[in-house]
C-alpha cells in the first residue's frame, strides 16, 4: 500500500490499485473487508498501532544514553515510507483519525501517539535533570513529531532523511546535559 500511495498519492488510492500491487484479485480484499473504507481503517489502525509500539518504551529510557540518541532511535524505528504513506492517507482522509481512535483509544492516531510518548519521555528526563526545568516538553514533543512528519513527507526515501532527523533532534537537545547534574 505504501508504494501505491507513493506512486499515485492517497487521493487516487483504489482497491484495484492496492490488489494489483499485491498481485491478488480484487475480490480477495472484499472477502476480508466489507468496503474499501473498512480496509483503509484496518490499515490506519495497524500502522498507528505499529508506531505506538515503537515508541511505547521511550519513557523508560530516561536517564540512559543521550536525550537526542534516545529520541532518534525511537522515532526512526518505523520506516519513513510507512510514516509518509500513513500521514498522507490520514491527511487526505481525516475521518480515519476518528476511526483509529475508536479502535485504539484517544490520542492514538498517526503521530499523536509518538508526540505523547516523546512528551512523557522528556518530562521524565526533566525530572532527572537531563532536560532543563523550564523546558516546555509538550512543545518540544510537537516539534519532534513535526520534524519527523516533514522529513517523512519530503525526503522519506532519501538516504539523507535519517541524518536530517538526527541532526534536527540533536539541535533541539543541544543544551541538554548528557548525564544528570
Amino acid at each position: 500500500m505504501e508504494r501505491v500511495i507513493a506512486a499515485t498519492g492517497p487521493s487516487r488510492l483504489t482497491s484495484r490499485a492496492v490488489t494489483a500491487e499485491a498481485g491478488v484479485a480484487t475480490g480477495l480484499l472484499f472477502a476480508h473487508f466489507a468496503t474499501f473504507d473498512d480496509f483503509l481503517v484496518g490499515y490506519a489502525v495497524d500502522r498507528s498501532f505499529q508506531l505506538a509500539s515503537t515508541v511505547a518504551g521511550l519513557p523508560a529510557r530516561a536517564g540512559t544514553g543521550t536525550v537526542a540518541g534516545n529520541l532518534s532511535e525511537a522515532v526512526l524505528a518505523t520506516p519513513l515510507g510507512t510514516l509518509s504513506a500513513t500521514t498522507r492517507l490520514m491527511a487526505c482522509r481525516p475521518e480515519l483519525a476518528a476511526d483509529v481512535e475508536a479502535v485504539l483509544g484517544n490520542g492514538t492516531a498517526g503521530l499523536r501517539t509518538l508526540e505523547s510518548a516523546v512528551a512523557g519521555y522528556l518530562a521524565a528526563e526533566r525530572h532527572l535533570g537531563r532536560v532543563p526545568e523550564d523546558a516546555d516538553t509538550e512543545a518540544l514533543a510537537l516539534t519532534v513529531a513535526s520534524v519527523l512528519h516533514h522529513v517523512a513527507l519530503t525526503d522519506g526515501t532519501s538516504p539523507m532523511a535519517h541524518p536530517r532527523i538526527r541532526r534536527a533532534l540533536a539541535a533541539l537537545t543541544n543544551d541538554f546535559p548528557a548525564v544528570a547534574p
